[in-house]
């Protein structure tokens, strides 16, 4: 027999949230607490929607609950839910004060760290009525995040596959070696990265360009990636650097800042992919959108402000 839909119009924001609530927090009684309901209340609204649902959204035990395979199909969509209701309130609030809309722009960390701050600013002092909405990722996430339409712009490294994207050059950035201090690589001369293959490393998190690069420069060396540990900061990087656990490659305008207040060397790198091309970009056919264009054409065009920025 053929599962019966469920009657989605059973789902009340309270309800959803007080699952949200008992799933985070493992409790019932903490998750009623938040959503200003008796007990038995909240109790009596779990119960209506395992009822809609047709099984149990949680398993009871002595110290709480916990959310069933069920339990958590709906705590995830939940979440989406009440994230994106939150969202409108926010646009509606800022539709009443002048904004007319908000664009979403995702950015690997290398562009966010060097390029978009002084850009984003003047940005909105000459369209006031636009609000950025601006998401940190590494460079596959953003390609990712533009094809599934969780964002209208991306900026982003060279390198991922932009199938269903329009990108155009953004900036270029280069990368070099971080050492920690007194290391037996120290130098000004730059570095074959083969060289430094029996060294282990630190990186960013799976996805960044900045990785991608090196492992496919170490299968090119027929050699393994020592890779150590992963992060998701550049200065998270460095202070890995510094207590000895391993050499990073991080952009040159973005660390060298960290690199001095650490005490830390570093070396160019001599390889050609050491040299980056960022690219922006917006899926295929949404530069028909006005204001998507419009940051579009803004980020593209070369501007003194956005140089590599050194932080002091």
């Amino acid at each position: 027999m053929a599962a019966q839909p469920f009657n989605l119009a059973r789902f009340d924001l309270v309800s959803i949230r007080l699952a949200v609530g008992c799933a985070q927090h493992g409790s019932l009684t903490v998750a009623a607490q938040q959503a200003h309901l008796a007990l038995a209340a909240a109790s009596r609204r779990i119960r209506d929607l395992e009822s809609a649902v047709g099984e149990p959204l949680f398993e009871r035990h002595a110290r709480g609950v916990r959310p069933t395979a069920a339990g958590r199909v709906l705590v995830k969509h939940g979440l989406a839910l009440l994230q994106a209701l939150e969202q409108m309130d926010t646009e509606l609030a800022d539709l009443r004060q002048g904004v007319a809309r908000h664009v979403r722009l995702c950015s690997s960390t290398a562009a966010i760290s060097q390029f978009l701050p002084p850009l984003l600013a003047a940005y909105s002092r000459q369209q006031p009525h636009v609000r950025v909405d601006l998401e940190e990722q590494v460079s596959e996430g953003v390609a990712a995040a533009l094809r599934e339409g969780r964002c209208d712009l991306g900026v982003f490294v060279e390198g991922p596959d932009t199938t269903g994207l329009a990108p155009v050059p953004f900036r270029r950035d280069e990368l070099v070696v971080v050492l920690p201090p007194r290391h037996r690589l120290a130098g000004r001369t730059p570095l074959p990265f083969a060289q430094a293959l029996d060294e282990d490393w630190v990186s960013l998190n799976t996805g960044a360009a900045m990785l991608h690069k090196q492992q496919q420069a170490a299968l090119a060396a027929n050699r393994p990636l020592r890779l150590r540990m992963q992060v998701r900061s550049f200065d998270a990087v460095c202070h890995l650097v510094a207590s000895g656990l391993g050499l990073a490659v991080l952009p040159k305008a973005a660390a060298l800042p960290i690199i001095r207040a650490m005490g830390l060397g570093w070396r160019p790198l001599a390889d050609a992919w050491a040299q980056r091309q960022l690219l922006v970009a917006a899926a295929v056919g949404a530069q028909a959108d006005p204001d998507v264009n419009g940051l579009l054409a803004f980020l593209a065009q070369p501007s003194q402000d956005a140089k590599p920025r050194r932080r002091s």
